[in-house]
């Protein structure tokens, strides 16, 4: 039963992710420690964590425990830290601000930064196989499946090649989808995922309306970002602003224009919402995440 308002239980979680993470992560007085306090930098101290809040969401459908649903989830949001930390090298997206702050390689240099990305990574496997999340150990396998299939080729990191490969293309919106859905889309289905397998065992029915939340959620998570992109400013994203547009990426707004790109994000905001119907009031956090990352303003 939800007896919370979202904000207040939101930000409970975003600091209990502060604390567990920050356990987690290597101490920056263990050698290497200058590749130890670089990772501790680039994860700990800013973000939404709008990935663990869906793990932890997830976790709410299946019934399960909240300290397995903590492990997955800093899992979850440890691969997205690294995968900023790559985008934002000069060979990528050579981005100068995240989180409000210098990005890892600004802050230190570009080869502990590649190192931080791939510490993190692996880190991730670490705690999917040395924690016990799962009911079966064929359900733990499933989960490490699961995130190593969003972060690589056929996810996040062919969303990220096909991202760099369009540059200065004019994409059709299917095309665009097909790339956010591997590049941002992936992460999101994986944290959902994640969330439900640490509890009970959905029924198929179950899972597909849940996996099927997560493509709308994650299509439309994509589509605010492109609307913020054009019309937030830095200092209010903390990243730099409009950098889509000078790098001559297509995006949403690009190809719909704003009215549409917002019309777009409403649709898949309904659609999400309709498939949680099955789960009743289980699924009210995840409804209210949905709620949260199409009415943001930052």
């Amino acid at each position: 039963m939800t007896t919370t308002d979202f904000q207040t239980w939101s930000g409970a979680l975003q600091t209990r992710m502060e604390t567990v993470l920050a356990a987690l992560l290597p101490p920056p007085e263990i050698a290497p420690q200058r590749l130890h306090k670089a990772m501790r930098y680039a994860v700990l101290g800013g973000g939404k964590r709008v990935r663990p809040l869906l793990a932890f969401a997830a976790a709410e459908i299946s019934a399960a425990d909240s300290q397995r649903a903590e492990t997955a989830a800093a899992a979850v949001e440890l691969i997205h830290a690294y995968s900023l930390v790559h985008d934002d090298l000069p060979c990528m997206d050579d981005d100068q601000l995240r989180r409000g702050k210098p990005t890892c390689h600004v802050e230190f240099d570009e080869a502990t930064a590649l190192l931080v990305g791939d510490a993190l990574q692996t880190l991730v496997f670490q705690l999917l196989t040395q924690h016990e999340l799962a009911d079966s150990p064929t359900t733990q396998l499933e989960m490490v499946k699961t995130l190593a299939l969003a972060s690589g080729s056929r996810g996040m990191a062919g969303g990220q090649a096909i991202d760099l490969d369009s540059v200065g293309k004019a994409l059709s919106v299917p095309e665009l989808e097909f790339m956010h859905i591997h590049k941002t889309g992936a992460l999101i289905r994986a944290a959902i995922r994640l969330g439900a397998l640490c509890g009970r065992s959905l029924d198929t029915k179950e899972t597909a309306a849940l996996e099927h939340y997560a493509k709308c959620i994650g299509l439309a998570f994509q589509v605010v970002d492109d609307i913020l992109d054009s019309e937030a400013t830095t200092a209010t994203l903390g990243k730099t602003a409009g950098k889509d547009v000078e790098q001559n990426k297509p995006t949403y707004v690009t190809l719909l224009g704003v009215a549409e790109a917002r019309a777009l994000a409403g649709d898949l905001h309904h659609e999400a919402l309709q498939s949680l119907e099955p789960f009743g009031e289980r699924a009210a956090r995840l409804r209210q995440i949905a709620d949260f990352i199409v009415k943001r303003q930052f």
